[in-house]
């Protein structure tokens, strides 16, 4: 599995494209038979208690693209910080579980592992 970060529109569907992906190979922010999922971020909003049942399923995707959050505000309301620490420690779980993780900035990637 290929983990790719960044913050909000700085190139990440762009990049896996490159890798040969369409926009139909991608579902956004949902668990299904694609084998990209973006907004992953969104996924995790929905169920954030769900954290391990999530991990299961996105470590059989190809794909798995990310907003990065942990570098921006922290959210006062307490659900909004919920999720972004779930967020983050899904993250961390699945960067140690991928082959490749690649950070977007600026519409350039780098290899953070691989």
């Amino acid at each position: 599995m290929i983990l790719v970060v960044g913050g909000a529109f700085s190139g990440k569907r762009e990049y896996v494209k490159s890798l040969g992906y369409k926009d139909s190979d991608m579902a956004d922010g949902v668990l299904n038979e694609k084998p990209v999922l973006y907004n992953l971020q969104n996924l995790v909003a929905a169920s954030p208690k769900n954290e391990q049942l999530l991990t299961e399923a996105l470590l059989s995707k190809s794909v798995v693209i990310c907003n990065e959050t942990g570098s921006g505000i922290i959210p006062i309301d307490k659900n909004e910080r919920e999720v972004r620490e779930a967020t983050g420690r899904m993250c961390i779980v699945l960067a140690q579980n991928a082959e490749i993780v690649v950070r977007i900035v600026c519409g350039i990637p780098t290899v953070i592992k691989g």
